[in-house]
């Protein structure tokens, strides 16, 4: 499944506490707690964008999902 497959599903939430953290969710369940500049950089970007970004964001705020950036190599021998 691509990143763009993923984020078509929409399965990342967040959740800002009164306390300043972030909690990001994938499929219910939370996987990754931000805080203090981190979770203030996260929330101006969600926000910022529409629904598709803030999945985006919510991916990558993870570290758990490609960024869609990586090339795949090919190795061959001579």
């Amino acid at each position: 499944m691509s990143l763009e497959d993923l984020v078509n599903e929409e399965p990342f939430d967040y959740l800002a506490t009164k306390n300043g953290l972030v909690q990001i969710s994938y499929n219910g369940q939370v996987v990754t707690t931000l805080s203090g500049r981190d979770g203030v950089r996260f929330i101006n970007k969600v926000e910022a964008g529409d629904r598709k970004n803030a999945q985006l964001v919510m991916a990558k705020a993870t570290g758990h999902f490609k960024h869609g950036t990586e090339k795949s190599s090919k190795f061959t021998r001579s």
